[in-house]
């Protein structure tokens, strides 16, 4: 789990967004993407792993996977939600 006082300074690195803790929904959306083979992230690279925890940003277009408890706050590893079915 993300530490709580790291997640009030994160913030998207591409539009300075703030961020939150990506719910079961999201998570679910997301795995059944991994799960069907079609999610690629967004350096076009496909995704393998399903995601157990992510970020994601507040207009929610975008999450960022979290993985050892630590956010990977790189662009080319986020993952487009606005592109899910």
């Amino acid at each position: 789990m993300v530490n709580p006082e790291l997640l009030e300074i994160l913030v998207c690195p591409e539009t300075k967004q703030p961020l939150k803790v990506a719910d079961e929904s999201t998570l679910e959306r997301v795995n059944s993407a991994v799960d069907g083979g079609g999610l690629t992230n967004q350096g076009g690279d496909r995704v393998k792993d399903r995601i157990e925890e992510g970020l994601v940003r507040e207009d929610g277009k975008v999450l960022y996977p979290v993985r050892d408890d630590i956010p990977v706050m790189l662009l080319d590893e986020a993952i487009r939600l606005d592109t899910l079915d």
